[in-house]
C-alpha cells in the first residue's frame, strides 16, 4: 500500500479545479458511484426498468441469482451542510414527514408482487440519507412495522443506519438496534468545533463522545465513522488532533474522504457568486492529510481496506453493501431520488417531493430514469468499482464475463502502471496507496469514449 512517512503543511490554496466535474488532473473533482454516468440515464428507457422488475431474475451457471439489497433514502436533516450535494430537506413538519414515511412505505409496497423479486431475501439493508437519525424512534418504529408487512430482513447479513451524533439518545439508538441494524456508521467528519460550524454541520464534538458512548452501550456488532480530510479551516494540527481522538473512540471501521465540493453546493455557488473566498486546501494537501491519516491507522492495527475505509481484522468489520454492489448485486433504491440496480439495468427515482410522492398515491412507482446496460457496460462497472477495493482478481472477471481485464483494459492498466498508480500481474491488478488516494480521477481512463467527455451526474 506504499510506505508510511511524515507530513509537512502545505499552503491552503483556493482550488477552483474541483468545481469541474470533467477534470481528470486532480483526484475528488467526483465520486465514482456507478457506470456508466448518471447523465446518460433517461426517461425514455423506463421501460427497461418496468420489463426487468416484471421478469423472473437471471440466474448464474450454478442457478443462483444475485444477491439482493434494499436501500431506504430518509431525506431529512436538521442543517444542510455547506458541501452537500444530496436531496436533502431540512425544516419539514411533523405531518410532512409522516406523509413522507407513507409514501416511503407505499413504494415498498409495490415491490412485493414484481415477478423479479419473488422468492429472494434481501442480503443487505442501508437506511442512508439524508439522516435517517433524524427521525424519531416512534417514527422508525412505525415505518419498519409497516414495511414489515411485505418485507423482512431477518436474514440480512448486514443492516446498515447512518446517523449524525446530535440526533441520537440512548433510547433511539436501543430503537434503532431493534430493528435488526447491525452496522450504526456515526458521521463525524471532524472534531473541531470550529470546522464543524463552518461546514455547516448541525453537531458538535461532545455530541460525538456522547453518542459513541451510548452507541457502545446499546451494543451494535460494527460501529463505523467517517472523517473528511480537508475541510474548510483544516490545519496539520487539527487534522492530527482529529486522528488521534478518532483511534482514541476505538470504532470497528473508519472511512476517510477527501473533501468535494460539487458544482451544487452551497461552497461552490459562493465561489462561482464571487463571494468570500474560502481558503480549501490543495488536493495534494488533501492527499497527504488521508494518507498520513491511513498510516496513523494502520499503526494503530486496522487494515486498509480499499480506497476510503480501514478496518479491525480481529472484529470482522466488512462492508457488504459496498462488496455486494460493486460486485454486481440488485438493490432496490426506495425514496426521492433513489438509485436501483436489478438484472442488469440502473434506474433513478423521481428527484423532487411531488413528483416522487405523487404517483406513489396513485399506485405507481415513482421512475425518473433508467438505463440498460450492455455486457461490456456491465463488466466495464464492476472493472471501475471493484478498483477502489485497491486489487482486482483476473480469474473473476474471466469467470463471470468470459473476458480477460489485462487485454481488454490493456491501454488504461498499463498507464497505471507506467505512472505508478498499480501494479500488475497476469493474477491480479493491485492499487499502489498513490493509486488509491486519487483512485476516483483515474477510473474515467476506464470509459467507454463516448462518455469521457460528458457531465458525469
Amino acid at each position: 500500500m506504499g510506505r508510511c512517512q511524515g507530513f509537512r503543511l502545505v499552503k491552503a490554496l483556493m482550488d477552483l479545479e474541483v468545481l469541474n466535474d470533467n477534470s481528470e488532473s486532480e483526484v475528488g473533482s467526483y465520486f465514482v458511484a456507478n457506470y456508466p454516468p448518471f447523465s446518460v440515464w433517461s426517461k425514455s428507457e423506463n421501460e427497461a426498468a418496468i420489463e426487468a422488475l416484471n421478469a423472473p431474475a437471471p440466474v448464474d451457471s450454478h442457478g443462483h441469482t444475485a444477491p439482493l439489497g434494499l436501500y431506504l433514502h430518509i431525506p431529512f436533516c436538521r442543517k444542510r451542510c455547506h458541501f452537500c450535494y444530496f436531496r436533502v430537506y431540512t425544516g419539514k413538519n411533523s405531518k410532512e414527514i409522516e406523509e413522507y414515511l407513507d409514501a416511503l412505505a407505499t413504494e415498498a409496497a409495490l415491490y412485493s408482487d414484481r415477478a423479479a423479486l419473488q422468492g429472494r431475501e434481501f442480503d443487505f439493508v442501508y437506511f442512508g440519507g439524508g439522516t435517517p437519525s433524524y427521525l424519531s424512534g416512534d417514527q422508525l418504529k412505525r415505518l419498519i412495522a409497516r414495511i414489515g408487512e411485505r418485507w423482512k430482513w431477518d436474514h440480512a447479513r448486514e443492516v446498515t443506519f447512518e446517523c449524525e451524533p446530535g440526533t441520537l439518545r440512548k433510547g433511539k439508538l436501543e430503537a434503532i438496534k431493534a430493528i435488526g441494524v447491525t452496522r450504526l456508521s456515526m458521521g463525524v467528519e471532524h472534531f473541531d468545533d470550529e470546522i464543524l460550524e463552518r461546514g455547516g454541520r448541525a453537531h458538535k464534538s461532545a455530541e460525538v463522545f456522547r453518542a459513541y458512548e451510548w452507541a457502545r452501550e446499546v451494543g451494535f456488532p460494527q460501529i463505523n465513522v467517517d472523517l473528511i480530510a480537508g475541510m474548510i479551516g483544516e490545519t496539520q494540527a487539527k487534522w492530527e488532533d482529529a486522528i488521534s481522538k478518532t483511534i482514541a473512540l476505538d470504532p470497528d471501521s473508519i472511512t476517510i474522504y477527501q473533501m468535494e465540493i460539487p458544482h451544487n453546493t452551497d461552497i461552490a455557488r459562493e465561489i462561482k457568486n464571487d463571494g468570500p473566498l474560502i481558503p480549501i486546501a490543495s488536493w495534494d494537501q488533501r492527499r497527504a492529510w488521508a494518507d498520513e491519516a491511513l498510516c496513523a491507522l494502520e499503526s494503530a492495527g486496522y487494515e486498509i481496506n480499499g480506497a476510503y475505509t480501514a478496518v479491525r481484522p480481529d472484529r470482522n468489520a466488512g462492508f457488504i453493501y459496498r462488496d455486494a454492489l460493486w460486485r454486481g448485486a440488485d438493490m432496490i433504491g426506495t425514496g426521492v431520488a433513489s438509485f436501483s440496480h436489478l438484472s442488469g439495468v440502473h434506474y433513478q427515482n423521481a428527484d423532487q417531493w411531488e413528483s416522487y410522492a405523487g404517483p406513489l398515491r396513485a399506485g405507481k412507482l415513482p421512475l425518473q430514469r433508467a438505463l440498460r446496460l450492455s455486457d461490456r457496460e456491465r463488466l466495464t462497472r464492476e472493472v471501475v468499482l471493484q478498483l477502489k477495493l485497491g486489487e482486482i482478481p483476473v480469474d473473476y472477471f474471466e469467470r463471470k464475463f468470459d473476458e480477460n481485464i489485462l487485454r481488454v483494459f490493456a491501454e488504461p492498466l498499463v498507464s497505471l502502471e507506467n505512472e505508478g498508480f498499480a501494479t500488475i500481474s497476469p493474477e491480479r491488478v493491485s492499487l499502489t496507496r498513490k493509486g488509491l488516494l486519487r483512485i476516483d480521477a483515474l477510473l474515467p481512463r476506464f470509459f467507454d469514449p463516448k462518455y469521457t467527455d460528458i457531465r458525469y451526474t
